[in-house]
């Protein structure tokens, strides 16, 4: 009976060690994947790196922490889901475009719970434009009369207003910030399951999660994965800071029918106004050799305001000239299972408008809206079957903003043809008329009133009114067909740029079969 005791005792014995160190090695392991940035990290024995273990912590991976990335980081974070943003530089940057909101997107910034972000960095209230051109000039008011009095729009320095916005996402604690460059995307049997990327430090990395969002701006070195980019660079924008002076209408846009091409003045901050200089074609005067300067000094100034001469010559004395490439890309995706595009990476226009914004924060809405429903986004091939409807809703603001922007700027740039120069005329004195001349293309312009159909029709009522002012009172054959000529080159500015956005989706959005997809069964 001792034996058997004794016998006994020592199994027991044995499988307590053994209990005790399967537990001890558990813990341990457990204790060792918490280290680090917040993420399980294991070794790979594929690359001999480290990855972030598929683990299941993180429902959306969102590349790029711009306007786009920051405003859905915070707004699918307050939605409940777990999302991680990796963004190649979080410190404060200095841009030249990115500085003015409309009144439409600062609706939606309202409509996101990020309008706080537009108030502790020196905005300013912008309410309508002036218009200049060969010495006269029109005010042109935004239709703000049936909305709250906080509804305007803004002008900023865009750094600012992004590091408000990413500080606002990160104080959700189920939303993770990361400085990282992603290089690029993981893909498993045509669907993408997460991003790989390289830290400050030089270490590569790899991300994981059911949706990937890509918001890596303009230049994105991603897009070609997910789209079949067009991208137009009809030109550049050159811009200064303009200080100690006032503009000649306060709290409005300016905008200079100069020629070659537009200038535009807006506010930017209480002591600043941002200058933007357009300069077609592909190559700049160099900076360096002071060709640059020489050119706005020449060219330039002599058609600022007068108001404005001055302080416009002494920002260029003072050298901070800065230039971007203003590019333009239709919306071209291809659905891909796990991935999404947004923002610039996705959709550009002429920035002369200043829609970006708005689109992107329309866009925002459009995905928050149809995400909602969805508790599981496991399921790739369902999900990315439901998101085809993404690219139809966002139609009808998007393709607004864009096909005005297009079309405008054409319009307000110098031509030698005879008949486009009456275009521009017509505009002009079109838009100086008032009353529903004006507030109908500017409810358009700031996207208050974002409606295809209204786009084309006060259009082609710029072109009519131009062939009126030809042929009365009395027409002559001369004047007609220079009318004739002119409706020609209005259809010839406005009809390839709706051709490119997708006529279907732009007018008929209800025809397309993904306008009515429903969410997929979880």
């Amino acid at each position: 009976m001792d034996g058997q005791y004794l016998i006994s005792g020592v199994l027991a014995l044995f499988l307590g060690i053994v209990l005790l160190f399967k537990t001890f090695g558990k813990e341990k392991r457990r204790v060792s994947k918490k280290g680090g940035r917040g993420d399980c990290y294991v070794k790979s024995s594929v690359d001999g790196g480290f990855r972030p273990e598929d683990d299941g912590s993180t429902d959306i991976v969102i590349v790029g922490a711009g306007v786009a990335g920051a405003a859905l980081a915070y707004t699918l974070g307050k939605e409940g889901r777990r999302v991680r943003v990796i963004e190649r530089d979080l410190t404060e940057q200095d841009r030249i475009v990115g500085e003015l909101l409309q009144p439409g997107g600062y609706l939606k910034l309202l409509e996101l719970d990020l309008a706080d972000c537009v108030q502790t960095i020196d905005a300013q209230r912008i309410i309508g434009y002036a218009l200049f051109k060969d010495g006269k000039h029109t005010q042109l008011s935004y239709p703000l009369e049936k909305f709250h009095s906080d509804v305007a729009g803004r002008g900023f320095h865009n750094g600012r207003f992004i590091q408000r916005m990413r500080e606002k996402a990160a104080t959700l604690p189920n939303v993770t910030l990361e400085q990282g460059t992603v290089t690029s995307l993981i893909e498993e049997k045509g669907t993408v399951k997460g991003v790989q990327y390289k830290t400050k430090a030089g270490e590569e990395l790899k991300a994981y999660a059911p949706l990937t969002v890509v918001c890596d701006g303009c230049f994105s070195n991603l897009r070609r994965n997910l789209c079949t980019p067009k991208v137009d660079v009809p030109s550049h924008f050159v811009g200064l800071v303009v200080e100690n002076c006032d503009l000649p209408l306060p709290n409005h846009g300016h905008v200079v029918l100069a020629d070659p091409s537009p200038i535009l003045f807006y506010p930017i901050s209480s002591t600043e106004i941002r200058c933007l200089v357009d300069v077609p074609g592909q190559k700049l005067p160099s900076v360096a050799s002071g060709e640059m300067a020489k050119y706005l000094k020449t060219k330039v100034a002599p058609q600022v305001p007068p108001e404005l001469y001055k302080a416009f010559i002494a920002a260029i004395d003072k050298g901070n000239i800065k230039s971007m490439p203003n590019r333009s890309m239709p919306a071209n995706p291809q659905p891909t299972p796990g991935a999404l595009l947004m923002g610039d990476a996705f959709n550009m226009r002429h920035p002369l408008t200043g829609g970006g914004m708005t689109v992107a924060l329309s866009d925002i809405v459009v995905l928050r809206n149809l995400l909602r429903p969805l508790q599981d986004l496991n399921n790739a091939s369902a999900l990315c079957s439901y998101l085809e409807s993404f690219y139809t809703l966002r139609k009808p603001v998007a393709s607004t903003i864009n096909t005005l922007a297009g079309a405008l700027y054409k319009v307000f740039c110098a031509s030698p043809d005879p008949a486009r120069k009456e275009m521009r005329e017509a505009c002009f004195d079109y838009l100086s008329l008032g009353g529903l001349c004006s507030s109908g293309p500017v409810s358009l312009l700031s996207g208050l009133n974002p409606r295809p159909m209204h786009l084309v029709c006060h259009f082609f009522a710029v072109a009519v009114y131009g062939v009126g002012r030809l042929c009365l009172p009395f027409p002559s054959l001369k004047r007609m067909w220079l009318g004739a000529r002119l409706i020609k080159g209005a259809s010839g500015i406005i009809f390839p740029i709706i051709r490119d956005e997708g006529v279907r989706q732009m007018f008929f959005p209800a025809t397309v079969p993904a306008y009515h997809r429903a969410p997929p069964v979880n």
